[in-house]
């Protein structure tokens, strides 16, 4: 996994371009359940196998099959990233961004075991990492550097279709993610996307000035939710 290591991100956040095949993306694409959308204000998304409860807890069940091959074997094969979790992955959150759509800066939280990883289908996007503000952070004058917000450091990882991101460590726990709701991605280089030079497709964006127009995008977020209901457990198992 070190060679995927993004080296300007917070450690530690890897990224793996062409991590799936243009047909297994097509595959995952044509799988996912066209009658579990839920719709939000700015996009809309679907769990499997099921949302959370109030108290961040999941109902114990198992993952499609669909899911298993070839997202989860892969992801099981990478030098155990998800090897001290838990549960393994046991959950998947599906979210469908439209050209325009974003998601406002947050966090995971501590209702996951600190690993997220995040297969994009369809179309590449641009998401913003940035440090969480502390009160210091708050009260300071914007500096100057473009790659700080009111003096917390940012970071701009491009996610290209078919590849995966991995968050953990500091990336999970210190940091603030999020989309904004462009219809294009500008000021691409190697001196702006911290994953320059992990891409896959840096030739494309050259030729377009640096300019990726948004398409429609789904991303596919594993995780082990910590919290697992034991009502059902005789059904689907011993719950870990």
């Amino acid at each position: 996994m070190e060679a995927h290591l993004i080296p300007t991100a917070p450690s530690s956040m890897y990224y793996i371009a062409d991590f799936i095949t243009a047909e297994e993306e097509a595959f995952l694409l044509r799988s996912i359940p066209s009658n579990r959308w839920v719709p939000l204000s700015h996009r809309r998304l679907q769990a499997l196998p099921s949302r959370l409860t109030a108290n961040n807890t999941l109902l114990p069940s198992p993952l499609p099959a669909w899911l298993e091959h070839p997202v989860l074997e892969r992801l099981k094969s990478l030098d155990g990233i998800f090897a001290d979790a838990p549960h393994g992955i046991n959950h998947c959150l599906i979210n469908e961004y439209l050209p325009g759509q974003g998601i406002m800066p947050h966090e995971d939280g501590g209702a996951y075991y600190p690993v997220v990883a995040t297969v994009s289908l369809g179309g590449s996007t641009v998401l913003e990492v940035s440090q969480k503000p502390t009160a210091d952070s708050e009260s300071a004058e914007t500096p100057r550097d473009p790659n700080t917000r009111a003096g917390l450091k940012t970071w701009r990882i491009l996610q290209e279709p078919r590849s995966l991101l991995i968050t953990c460590g500091s990336a999970y726990t210190e940091t603030l993610h999020g989309i904004a709701e462009d219809i294009e991605d500008v000021d691409l280089s190697e001196h702006t996307v911290a994953n320059w030079s992990l891409l896959g497709d840096t030739q494309h964006i050259f030729a377009q000035g640096g300019r990726s127009k948004r398409e429609t995008r789904i991303s596919l977020t594993l995780r082990d939710v910590k919290k697992v209901s034991r009502l059902g457990a005789k059904l689907f198992g011993k719950v870990r």
